[in-house]
């Protein structure tokens, strides 16, 4: 029996459970514009407090920052951190409908030119009790690590529709604004090609085209 593991290199979408798929479809392209990256699926399961996981739009500059921040408010979503200047950049965090943590940000303090709604980069980040036991576990199946500081690792994945980082768990719900305690279905599912799978944090995975 062939027991060799398949090595991830890209996560083509994410699927996120709605109580009401059709609604949440429509907060997120019109919050974001987003298509295919982002998926819905019926489902309630149970789920309190913080998720363990938030999803980054990362843009060139403050004026983007804030156009799609002002969208997505208008389009339904929460404000858990008003978009500001902070000492690595710009940005803001909000709550989808569905429950859903969204930063919006950008590396850049000042603007280039006129806001668009392009976005450079989609980050699912999550929020490991053990970096290093889940940093291990994706280094295992394939990924190289790009940044590795303190308790934040970002993964090198050329290519993929969806970067993948990892942060303390505590951490990453204060960065949010939340409480960290949480407890039941994290209500997401990651889609990559390396197949069905489970990490040390409960996050499923399954492959692309399922």
């Amino acid at each position: 029996m062939n027991t060799e593991t398949t090595k991830l290199t890209t996560i083509d979408s994410i699927t996120l459970d709605a109580a009401d798929p059709d609604a949440a479809a429509r907060f997120y392209a019109d919050a974001f514009g987003l298509g295919p990256q982002v998926r819905l699926r019926a489902a309630d399961a149970p789920s309190s407090g913080f998720r363990g996981f938030t999803m980054s739009v990362i843009v060139s500059q403050p004026a983007d920052v804030t156009s799609l921040f002002d969208s997505a408010v208008a389009a339904g979503a929460s404000v858990l951190k008003p978009a500001e200047k902070s000492l690595w950049g710009f940005g803001g965090v909000v709550q989808a409908p569905d429950g859903a943590i969204w930063q919006v940000a950008t590396s850049s303090k000042k603007d280039t030119g006129p806001a668009t709604r392009t976005i450079d980069n989609l980050v699912l980040l999550i929020g490991a009790e053990d970096v290093g036991a889940s940093k291990r576990f994706y280094v295992d199946r394939g990924l190289a690590v790009a940044k590795s500081f303190g308790s934040y690792v970002d993964f090198a994945a050329p290519g993929s529709p969806i970067g993948l980082g990892l942060y303390k768990r505590r951490a990453l719900a204060k960065t949010v604004g939340v409480a960290a305690e949480g407890s039941g279905s994290h209500r997401i599912r990651i889609n990559g090609d390396a197949g069905a799978f489970t990490d040390p944090d409960g996050f499923e995975w399954a492959g692309a085209g399922e």
